[in-house]
């Protein structure tokens, strides 16, 4: 049995076109896979599997004639027959199917896209941008200019199409309605439905000289910029919205979206892991053995005094809280995570070689656990 789209989405049944593609905008954005590219296996399989569900749920009622076969029944395939037996109907039963199809278009008069009004207003389609970020910008924010190229409505005609927003006269074969009735007959008798009117193509008036800007059109593709605040804690391949400035709605309906997507940039030593920071620290084997303090970089900038306790071993994490990067949405922030590399001296002169042998004899007495655990388990002396 198919899924209730409606409560996929979220919406109620009477949802018009818009309210259908604003509620698949905000799902899909909360739940395209590349949000969790960082979370665990099981998000992000989640996150597939709500994505393909949104994106399937979307697609039926986005499509006129699946949704109009959805709502009366449950499915967008249509009706199903049992195949063959007492009262069922099948392809070799004379072609009902094709019979069907023919009165379920009349029924639901005709091909909602053919007759629905080329006029009526529809909003404008989406523009999406990627635009690059540097580590920085993406973890403390940055105010960025942006420029694209969208399609507005012509301010020569007003977007009519016509000389002055003026040359144009009623059709005569709708009466301006846009639309004309078309008489079918079937075998139930004569089925009336509506069909976008061929002369004017649904808008109802047709332009008796063209506009000299757009050429008729009634649109114009322009270059815009816009200002935009990006907010600290952005991560690679996340997207902001930005409502009413993708390319021009049709017949007085708002304009699309423009949707950035970033990319941000690698940064030099810092790794991210969500909101933590991650750096690898070598240290010289004096330091891990005797302990010492030592400067660590900051993100943005600066630094900070850690201290290396004493017998520190390689790969040990110290971790700093709050010097991450901040959360997109609350006033914290992560913690960073500075992993331990003791560094061994390489190329020693005759010198250091004696003077590491001397000390290592005085060294090889002092207590070694991990050393003494691993014989004891092991039985080696």
């Amino acid at each position: 049995m198919a899924k209730n789209y409606y409560e996929v989405l979220g919406i109620k049944k009477d949802a018009s076109a818009d309210e259908i593609k604003s509620a698949y905008r905000r799902l899909a954005k909360k739940w395209h896979p590349d949000v969790y590219a960082t979370d665990t296996e099981a998000k992000r399989n989640e996150a597939k599997d709500k994505f393909t569900e949104i994106q399937h749920a979307y697609e039926v009622l986005s499509d006129p004639q699946k949704k109009a076969a959805f709502d009366q029944y449950g499915s967008e395939e249509g009706p199903q027959f049992s195949p063959g037996g007492a009262g069922g109907f099948h392809s070799g039963m004379g072609g009902f199917e094709d019979i069907f199809s023919d009165l379920f278009s009349v029924f639901s008069g005709g091909d909602p896209r053919r007759t629905s009004r080329a006029s009526a207003p529809r909003t404008g389609e989406d523009i999406e941008i990627q635009i690059t970020l540097t580590f920085e910008e993406a973890c403390f924010g940055v105010n960025k200019e942006i420029k694209y190229k969208c399609v507005e409505n012509c301010s020569a005609c007003n977007g009519t199409g016509a000389r002055n927003g003026t040359a144009y006269k009623t059709c005569t074969n709708c009466n301006g309605a846009g639309v004309v009735n078309v008489d079918q007959r079937t075998m139930f008798g004569v089925m009336r439905s509506q069909q976008v009117c061929n002369v004017c193509r649904g808008r109802g008036k047709i332009i008796t000289e063209n506009c000299n800007v757009c050429s008729g059109a009634g649109r114009v593709e322009k270059q815009k910029t816009v200002n935009v605040n990006i907010p600290a804690g952005v991560d690679n391949n996340q997207m902001l919205t930005i409502a009413n400035e993708g390319n021009a709605g049709y017949f007085g309906a708002p304009s699309g979206n423009l949707i950035l997507v970033f990319k941000v940039l690698s940064h030099k030593f810092f790794v991210r892991s969500g909101y933590d920071l991650k750096l690898d620290m070598p240290i010289k084997v004096s330091q891990a053995i005797l302990g010492d303090k030592v400067e660590v970089p900051v993100l943005g900038g600066g630094k900070i005094l850690v201290t290396i306790p004493e017998g520190t071993s390689d790969g040990t994490v110290l971790r700093i809280k709050k010097k991450g990067i901040k959360h997109l949405r609350r006033d914290t922030y992560g913690d960073m995570y500075i992993k331990i590399i003791v560094d061994l001296p390489t190329n020693l002169s005759s010198k250091q070689k004696k003077a590491y042998k001397e000390m290592f004899e005085e060294l090889d007495k002092a207590s070694y656990n991990r050393v003494e655990r691993y014989k004891q388990v092991t039985n080696l002396k």
